[in-house]
C-alpha cells in the first residue's frame, strides 16, 4: 500500500536524501534531479495498482447499488404479488366454506331411504351429490396450490432480504476500502507534488549553471554561435535553443526592435503585458539594499538594465517596467528591494542621456492592473515567442501572455530569422553549454544523440533506472551498459544516429516532437520529453534551455 511505501517516516527519508544529494552536489543538481526523477517514478508505480483498485472498487459499489436497487424492487414486487395470492387464498377459503356447508346440509337428504322414495329420481340427486365433490375438490387443489404459491414467494421473499443484507455489508466494505485508497492516493499525490516542485528547483539550478543572464542588466550577452566552431571530430549535431530564460513579459530585444519599426513605448509595453493601463501615480519612496531610502524616480536614474544607447521609445518601456515591477517587488514601498538580476540591476547614481530623458518623460507612469501595479518581468532575448507565467512553472498572471514576437506570419524558421523582433540579440539562436576539448562547443557525436535516444528508450521500459542515467562522465551508466540494459529489456538500441529533425507549432513557439534515425530504425519524441531526457544525459553542461529549440548538423 501507498501508506506504507510512502507513509511519513518514508517520505522523511525520501526528502532527506535529495536535500543530502544536493549538499553533496552544490555545482552540479543533475544527480539530484535524477534521484528525484526515480523518486516520482517509484511513487508513480506503487499508486498504479491502487489507482486500478479504486476504479474497480468505483464500478464495483455501483454495480452493488444497482442489484441492492433491484433487489428491493423485486422485493416490493413479492410483496405485491403476497398480497393478491393472499386475498385469492381467502376468498377461495370462504367459497370452499360456503360449499363445504352447503354439501353436508345437502348430503342429509342422501340418504338411502330419500334416495328410494325421492320425487326427483335417485339419477339427479347422485349427480348433484358428485358435482358437490368435484366442486370442493377442485377447491381444495386451488387452496393448495395457493399456499404452495404464497411458500414459494415467502421463501424467495425471505432470500432476497438475505442477498439485499449481504450486499448492503459488502457494499459498505467496499465504499471503505474505496475511502481508504482515496485517502492513500491523494497522500501520495501530494507528495509527488512536491517531488515534481523539487525537480523543477533542481533543473532551475541546473540551468543557473550555465551562468545565462536573465536580462541584459549584467552586461553585453555573449552568447557564441556554435555553427562557426569546428569541434574537431567530425560530423556531429548540436541542439539550438530560441531565446534563453525565461521568455516572460517585455522582450527587451524585442522591444529594442520594436522601436527600430517605429513603434511608441505604449504600442511595445500593450505587446507584452495583457489587458494592463498605463495610469500616472504619485512618487514615493522605496529601500534600496544598501543604498537605504530613496525616492522611487531617484532610484530609476541608476537602474542599468539595457543600453542607454538604444531608441528613446525602447527606453521608455524599459523605465515604466522597471518602476512598475519596483512599486509592486516592494509593495508600495514596505520592503527592500536587491540590485541584482534577482529584481533588477540597480548601480546608483544617475545614468543619464536618454536614459535618465526616459526616466523624467515617463514620471509616474506606471503598468496597471485590477488597481495595482503588476510585476512586470522582462528578459533580454525571448527567441521570437514570449509566454504566460503559468507557461513557465510560476504563479498564473493575469498580465502576462503568449505573443508570437514577429512583424508578420511565421510559416518557418526562415521567416522567425527575418521577422522577429528579437532577431538581433546575439542569444535569439544558441546552442548551451560546452566541452572544453571540443573547442568549447554544444557539438555533440552521432554516437552521444544515439546515447541519449537510447537513454530515453531504457527509461520509458524500466523508470527505475533512471537514477543510473547520468551523464557517463558525471557518473552515469556507460554508453555500453545503458545498450546492454535496453537490450535485456527487449529494446533495440542505437550505435549511432544519422539524422535529426523537429517539429514544431508556429503559433505557440514549442518543439512538438523529434524524430531521429539511426542503425537501429527510426524513433519519435514528444518535444518536451527529448528535452526533459537530453538535459538529464547530455556530457558536460550541453543544455536546451527553451521550449522551442532545432538541431543542426554539420
Amino acid at each position: 500500500m501507498i501508506l506504507a511505501l510512502f507513509g511519513l517516516n518514508k517520505r522523511e527519508v525520501l526528502a532527506d536524501a535529495v536535500d543530502d544529494c544536493m549538499k553533496n552536489n552544490p555545482n552540479d543538481p543533475t544527480p539530484c534531479i535524477d534521484l528525484v526523477t526515480k523518486q516520482i517514478a517509484d511513487l508513480e508505480n506503487a499508486m498504479a495498482p491502487l489507482k486500478s483498485e479504486s476504479s474497480d472498487l468505483q464500478a464495483k459499489i455501483k454495480s452493488a447499488k444497482g442489484q441492492i436497487s433491484k433487489i428491493e424492487l423485486q422485493t416490493k414486487e413479492l410483496d405485491n404479488k403476497l398480497i393478491d395470492k393472499e386475498a385469492d387464498l381467502e376468498v377461495q377459503k370462504f367459497l370452499m366454506f360456503q360449499r363445504v356447508r352447503k354439501f353436508y346440509i345437502n348430503s342429509k337428504k342422501f340418504s338411502p331411504l330419500v334416495l328410494l322414495f325421492s320425487s326427483q329420481g335417485t339419477g339427479n340427486i347422485l349427480q348433484q351429490y358428485t358435482w358437490y365433490q368435484s366442486i370442493i375438490s377442485q377447491d381444495k387443489n386451488v387452496i393448495s396450490t395457493y399456499s404452495t404459491e404464497i411458500g414459494t414467494l415467502n421463501k424467495n421473499k425471505s432470500d432476497l432480504e438475505v442477498q439485499k443484507v449481504k450486499l448492503a455489508d459488502l457494499k459498505k466494505s467496499m465504499e471503505s476500502r474505496f475511502g481508504f485508497l482515496t485517502v492513500e492516493i491523494k497522500k501520495a499525490e501530494d507528495y509527488k507534488a512536491v517531488l515534481n516542485q523539487k525537480q523543477k528547483d533542481l533543473v532551475a539550478k541546473k540551468l543557473a549553471s550555465l551562468n545565462l543572464p536573465t536580462s541584459l542588466g549584467s552586461g553585453t550577452l555573449s552568447c557564441v554561435d556554435d555553427r562557426q566552431i569546428d569541434p574537431g571530430f567530425g560530423s556531429g549535431f548540436a541542439f539550438f535553443t530560441f531565446g534563453i530564460p525565461h521568455h516572460v513579459g517585455l522582450n527587451q530585444y524585442g522591444a529594442y526592435g520594436r522601436a527600430k519599426a517605429g513603434q511608441n513605448y505604449k504600442e511595445i509595453l500593450n505587446a507584452y503585458y495583457n489587458n494592463v493601463t498605463i495610469e500616472k501615480k504619485p512618487n514615493i519612496n522605496i529601500s534600496v539594499q544598501g543604498y537605504g531610502s530613496m525616492s522611487l524616480e531617484q532610484y530609476l536614474l541608476g537602474i542599468y538594465e539595457v543600453p542607454g544607447s538604444w531608441p528613446i521609445e525602447a527606453l521608455k518601456a524599459q523605465v515604466i517596467a522597471a518602476r512598475s515591477y519596483a512599486v509592486s517587488y516592494t509593495n508600495n514601498g514596505s520592503k527592500e528591494i536587491c540590485t541584482t538580476q534577482a529584481c533588477q540591476v540597480y548601480k546608483g547614481g544617475n545614468k543619464g542621456g536618454d536614459w535618465e530623458k526616459a526616466v523624467r518623460e515617463t514620471e509616474g507612469e506606471l503598468l496597471i492592473q485590477n488597481g495595482q501595479a503588476i510585476t512586470a518581468w522582462f528578459a533580454s532575448t525571448a527567441g521570437g515567442y514570449t509566454y504566460t507565467s503559468g507557461d513557465v512553472g510560476w504563479n498564473n498572471t493575469g498580465w502576462t501572455k503568449r505573443t508570437r514576437d514577429a512583424s508578420g506570419d511565421i510559416n518557418s524558421f526562415e521567416d522567425l530569422f527575418n521577422k522577429a523582433y528579437d532577431r538581433d540579440s546575439p542569444c535569439f539562436y544558441s546552442a548551451q553549454g560546452y566541452r572544453a576539448e571540443y573547442n568549447k562547443s554544444a557539438w555533440m557525436k552521432p554516437e552521444e544523440v544515439a546515447d541519449v535516444v537510447n537513454s530515453i528508450l531504457l527509461s520509458q521500459k524500466d523508470p527505475s533506472i533512471n537514477s543510473n542515467l547520468l551523464p557517463p562522465d558525471q557518473g552515469g551508466w556507460s554508453m555500453e551498459k545503458v545498450r546492454e540494459e535496453l537490450r535485456n529489456r527487449g529494446g533495440t538500441p542505437y550505435t549511432s544516429i544519422s539524422s535529426v529533425s523537429i517539429s514544431w507549432d508556429k503559433g505557440t513557439g514549442h518543439t512538438t516532437q523529434v524524430s531521429l534515425s539511426g542503425n537501429a530504425g527510426s524513433a519519435n519524441f514528444d518535444g518536451a520529453t527529448f528535452k526533459n531526457y537530453f538535459n538529464s544525459r547530455a556530457p558536460a553542461n550541453i543544455s536546451i534551455v527553451g521550449p522551442l529549440f532545432n538541431v543542426e548538423r554539420r
